[in-house]
């Protein structure tokens, strides 16, 4: 059985500015664009180590796909911490836990609706507790993009409350690169001074990786 937490943790800043390793991805079974097999076929071809496809608060893809290779399970939660709207991934979880079941979307439309999504009534604390009762672990998504005014203050309280990671090594596609309330290297210093796992990934929607 694979250790998803060590794999991860062995990734380097350098598999993921490379294009090796993509772990933020969408597909249409949410509100991105590509087939899941697809994209899975295309990182084969073009000789990715691993990817993840993290769909907004759902892992039917990976029900319906469960015999892939080199495919981290994942998924994309959509999340209040406090005043703080956030997207929380996990990876590495059993896709089939009951400890996750409550806090998947009961249809298509919480999972590539944004306003639908926005008023998320997930409580994060037992949504992260259920993570890593499934084996996974919890990573914040492109926390830059976090209206948190004080982020050292922020990262502290989700360590407090169980946050394994935070997603360091990523471009800001479409709005994100206009809508930053901090700088992506200061995260990467407060990943390092509260011990946190640093992923990457492009946060795909679009149809070719």
């Amino acid at each position: 059985m694979t250790d998803y937490k060590e794999l991860i943790k062995s990734f380097t800043k350098e598999d993921y500015l490379s294009g090796r390793v993509n772990l933020h991805i969408h597909t249409n079974y949410s509100d991105g664009l590509a087939e899941f097999g697809d994209i899975v076929m295309q990182a084969k071809e073009k000789g990715y180590k691993y990817i993840s496809i993290t769909d907004h608060n759902t892992v039917n893809g990976h029900l319906d796909h469960p015999l892939y290779t080199n495919l981290i399970p994942g998924v994309e939660f959509d999340v209040w911490y406090k005043y703080i709207f956030l997207h929380l991934l996990a990876y590495g979880i059993d896709i089939n836990s009951n400890f996750m079941k409550p806090f998947y979307s009961k249809n298509k439309t919480g999972t590539e609706k944004d306003i639908v999504r926005f008023f998320s009534r997930r409580n994060i604390k037992n949504l992260i507790e259920a993570i890593h009762k499934s084996g996974g672990i919890a990573v914040l998504a492109h926390p830059a993009c976090c209206w948190a005014l004080n982020p050292d203050k922020f990262i502290k309280g989700l360590k407090q409350i169980g946050l394994d990671g935070i997603e360091i090594y990523y471009p800001y596609p479409r709005w994100r690169k206009y809508i930053k309330f901090a700088q992506a290297d200061e995260y990467e210093k407060l990943a390092d001074k509260y011990n946190l796992i640093k992923t990457g990934g492009t946060d795909l929607h679009s149809k070719n990786l």
